[in-house]
């Protein structure tokens, strides 16, 4: 998006982070000294809501501080993902622009999906109870990355640096599935959404990276899983939407499957009562692969975000635009 260089030396920006430290808020203070700008920051949605007026940026994760602000003109989403607000109708009725932070996720998601990968496949939850019990059992087969067929549902940055990382336990083969079959070197090959059941029939583990769109939306269907091995893993770090949870728990239940972890579903918070917490080799995380607990993640986000500033005052595009439209 071109824009005009910005003059305006009255906006704020607004940033609400509880976990921001002193560097990093020095480092949005001294971009935004550059131009005349006067920086706030809150540690909650709350205590935001009521000082928006008059803030042509924010930065945060909420539909709310969008809806709150009558003079934004730009929000930029600490996550990765966009549905959330495209779903709350933020932009439905209001020219602003927006930026995400994809692109600071890929190093922590991808420790996270070999972690949980590795704990089903060595069957680790086992040897948990086995150890619990004062046990000495030690003969479980288990699986392995090594010579495993993988299947990644989305090949953008989560999907890439997971593929660059699980290349060192030297898997069978790495397979990407992407909308536009575009190829990307640190896979096999990239296919199309539809070519993905060829590629299902043997699958030892499937990733799935994907975003929330419409098209995405109960992609992994129950045909599509009553055809996986019952030897084969899925793992989710994209969104819960895209897989038909009561197949998933169909199959889990009557053993189609060897496991599935889930970091997100289609109800977040999990409400305490659902039936899912007692699934079956179903091992659910608190949307916890990526958030910002990761030192360098933050960092990251920050120096996208001062470098947008700069973009935006200085009448440049800007680099981390999403589009609302396209949902991501």
């Amino acid at each position: 998006m071109s824009m005009e260089k910005n003059e305006n030396k009255t906006n704020k920006i607004i940033v609400v982070n509880p976990i921001i430290d002193d560097l990093q808020k020095n480092r949005i203070v001294k971009t935004a000294e550059k131009y005349g700008v006067p920086v706030e920051f809150y540690p909650t949605v709350d205590t935001a809501i009521p000082n928006l007026h008059g803030a042509e940026i924010v930065y945060g994760i909420s539909p709310d501080l969008i809806n709150n602000a009558p003079d934004l003109k730009w929000f930029c989403s600490a996550s990765a993902g966009i549905d959330h607000y495209v779903k709350a109708g933020c932009f439905d009725e209001r020219d602003i622009i927006l930026t995400n932070s994809s692109g600071s996720f890929g190093h922590t998601i991808s420790e996270y999906i070999i972690m949980m990968a590795l704990y089903m496949m060595r069957r680790m939850p086992e040897y948990e109870e086995i150890v619990k019990a004062h046990s000495w059992k030690s003969n479980l087969e288990n699986k392995s990355l090594f010579g495993s067929k993988i299947v990644v549902l989305g090949t953008g940055d989560l999907g890439s640096l997971f593929a660059k990382r699980v290349r060192g336990f030297e898997p069978e083969s790495l397979i990407g599935v992407s909308r536009s079959g575009n190829q990307v070197d640190l896979f096999d090959k990239v296919v199309k959404v539809d070519e993905l059941p060829e590629y299902l029939k043997d699958v030892d583990l499937l990733v799935m990276c994907l975003p929330g769109t419409p098209e995405t939306t109960g992609l992994l269907s129950k045909d599509l899983i009553d055809m996986m091995p019952a030897s084969s893993y899925i793992i989710n770090v994209g969104r819960g939407s895209a897989i038909d949870i009561d197949a998933l728990v169909e199959a889990l239940e009557n053993e189609r499957l060897a496991g599935a972890t889930l970091d997100v579903l289609p109800q977040e918070p999990l409400p305490p009562e659902s039936p899912l917490w007692d699934v079956k080799n179903l091992y659910i995380t608190p949307h916890i692969s990526g958030q910002e607990t990761m030192p360098w993640t933050r960092d990251n986000n920050y120096n996208m975000f001062c470098e947008d500033i700069e973009n935006y005052f200085e009448g440049r595009d800007l680099v981390h635009l999403a589009d609302p439209k396209r949902g991501y």
